[in-house]
């Protein structure tokens, strides 16, 4: 299968490297950017890992706005949206991120079922699959749904779960040619393509300078950013993923556990990793006068998983180990002289 396929948000990490999975792959590539002034930026980003030749366009286009989202769909055969709105990670308005969220999803869906785009892959988050995080740990699968109305929900948890639910419902209210699927990753590690789009990789570039001074007993289920792109493209191609999530969720690792990786695999370039623990009332306190700590203190000793085996059933999906996609995040932050 080849043609043109849509990519959302070609500046975006996640975005640059489904990109250069789909020109290895052979397909013409469209993305989206906010400004002309960004073309220049993808292309090099992208030139790092495969040559663009004359297979990928640009255009113009933004989740917040109508205008542009026609012209950018008109001949895709499957658009993969990456995209997320722009905003701070702990918004005093949590609406300043939902709304953007869902309302840009929708454009999107609106432009491709207008235009009979074959299928949508969209990038949700494990975050849309999570039951509330006080309580006792759990493994969830795609039958799990976050409840929206959830009090402790941070902004982009809610953004997450309330964009993919709104674009399920709105696929079941439209009918035609289009199929949707969607994506739903854990916290996204790898290598950069650029320094300028850092996204989750700021959690690795923070151990490298020593931020914080310990590590707090908080976990993720890492994913490799080129798995992450490579999944796309399989819920995009795969006849038996239209109309499926599918969780995209590797190994779980403590940030102790991480750090030790960094150590042990870069010696002195991780100097100042941190080496001891940050206890969870250090954590409390620093909450009390910095909103991003803030929070993350629900996820304190918490073991809230995330299984992958649909993934891996329906769409011969594997991720590599966890270990392998740290390090890797961390040598390219050094490549990129950002840690």
């Amino acid at each position: 299968m080849t043609g043109t396929v849509l990519v959302t948000g070609g500046t975006g990490f996640v975005a640059g490297w489904c990109i250069v999975e789909l020109l290895r792959q052979g397909y013409e590539v469209r993305t989206t950017v906010r400004s002309t002034s960004r073309r220049e930026a993808v292309l090099a980003a992208v030139s790092t890992e495969v040559d663009p030749a004359d297979r990928l366009s640009f255009a113009v286009a933004d989740l917040t706005s109508d205008e542009g989202w026609a012209a950018a769909v008109a001949g895709c055969g499957h658009v993969l949206h990456v995209a997320s709105p722009l905003g701070a990670d702990a918004p005093k308005d949590p609406d300043a991120l939902v709304v953007p969220a869902r309302d840009g999803a929708l454009r999107v869906l609106r432009a491709a079922t207008d235009a009979g785009v074959r299928r949508v892959v969209m990038t949700s988050a494990c975050a849309a699959a999570t039951p509330p995080l006080a309580g006792p740990d759990t493994i969830s699968d795609e039958t799990r749904w976050t409840d929206t109305a959830d009090p402790t929900l941070t902004a982009y948890r809610k953004s997450k779960a309330v964009a993919e639910q709104a674009a399920w419902q709105y696929m079941r209210d439209h009918g035609g040619p289009t199929a949707l699927a969607t994506v739903l990753p854990g916290a996204v590690f790898g290598p950069l393509l650029d320094a300028a789009n850092r996204g989750s990789v700021q959690v690795i570039e923070r151990l490298l300078r020593g931020q914080p001074p310990g590590t707090p007993r908080i976990g993720f289920e890492v994913v490799d950013v080129r798995d992450l792109a490579d999944i796309h493209v399989r819920a995009m191609t795969s006849p038996a993923a239209a109309g499926e999530r599918f969780i995209a969720a590797g190994e779980f690792l403590w940030m102790a556990e991480i750090a030790q990786e960094l150590r042990a695999a870069l010696g002195d370039a991780a100097g100042k990793v941190p080496t001891r623990k940050l206890p969870g009332f250090a954590m409390r306190l620093l909450a009390r006068f910095d909103p991003g700590v803030r929070a993350v203190v629900p996820y304190l000793g918490r073991r809230h998983l995330h299984s992958a085996d649909k993934a891996r059933r329906m769409l011969a999906w594997q991720p590599r180990p966890a270990a392998e996609t740290v390090t890797d995040c961390a040598r390219s932050l050094a490549a990129h002289q950002v840690a």
